[in-house]
């Protein structure tokens, strides 16, 4: 994951935000929906809707499929996560253009005020 990825720091270094991100996407891509803070919400969404959208990319042009899997590849670092969202997740998106992801705010937590919310993909007909 680059940089220009995520610019909230969150209170973390930089290896562990990474990672933290990429278990929340691929925990989004696997299971539909997260619940989490908003501020993480907001960013694994940003991160979110890239992947899918470049995803989307290989449906339109064949040729870049295999320099689009090594990007996705890069941010997720997880091949069978990467094989599902190419073959599985963005042909369901072929015919939306952004908006892959919806917010729910859930009000706050218990333990500590923090606001909560839940990430989820958009159901598509």
């Amino acid at each position: 994951m680059r940089h220009r990825e995520a610019n909230k720091k969150l209170g973390r270094r930089t290896a562990h935000r990474q990672s933290m991100f990429r278990n929340q996407v691929i925990s989004l891509l696997n299971n539909s929906k997260i619940i989490t803070t908003e501020a993480k919400a907001k960013e694994t969404r940003r991160i979110a809707e890239k992947l899918i959208t470049l995803a989307r990319g290989m449906s339109e042009d064949r040729t870049n499929t295999m320099n689009l899997k090594n990007q996705a590849n890069c941010i997720l670092n997880d091949r069978k996560m990467v094989d599902r969202l190419f073959h599985e997740i963005a042909p369901t998106y072929k015919d939306r253009n952004g908006g892959y992801t919806r917010i729910y705010k859930l009000g706050t937590r218990a333990g500590d005020a923090a606001e909560m919310a839940m990430l989820e993909l958009v159901k598509t007909e």
